[in-house]
């Protein structure tokens, strides 16, 4: 009886850990989809930022009005807000779906999941676009620098 109970109770933790790991790579495959995708419109990508920028500056906004947050305060998290906004739009998405791909490889595989295989696919096209991409910009690179 004790054998059974113990059996059941490996058999529950490793479907739960399974669950886990299987949901995790699809979370990171969608993440590089995401990426994948702004790389091709980067108009949507802008508008995104922009889109937290404004939330972000409404809430700062409110602090302001409220009392809770000096101008002075006000004013450089604005200006912290747009760099950020601003560095996220520059910033490769070719680079970023590339490393949410190989997060879904590295980390959560075992199991071999639909979307660790599809991750797998999917990395080595980002890694070529994004090496095109480096070479376009003119931006010196060693394999070893993009792993």
């Amino acid at each position: 009886r004790r054998l059974g109970i113990g059996l059941g109770c490996a058999g529950l933790v490793y479907g739960l850990v399974y669950a886990d790991l299987v949901l995790r790579a699809r979370h990171a495959y969608s993440e590089g989809e995401k990426y994948m995708h702004w790389s091709r419109h980067p108009e949507e990508k802008a508008a995104f930022f922009e889109t937290r920028l404004a939330d972000r500056t409404r809430d700062l906004d409110a602090q302001l009005a409220s009392g809770k947050l000096p101008k002075d305060e006000h004013d450089l998290k604005i200006e912290l807000a747009r760099f950020e906004r601003d560095e996220a739009v520059r910033e490769s998405s070719l680079k970023y779906a590339y490393v949410w791909y190989q997060t879904a490889v590295e980390l959560f595989s075992p199991p071999e999941s639909k979307w660790v295989v599809l991750s797998r696919e999917k990395m080595k096209t980002s890694k070529e676009l994004w090496k095109q991409e480096l070479r376009e910009k003119k931006i010196p690179f060693e394999e070893y620098m993009i792993e």
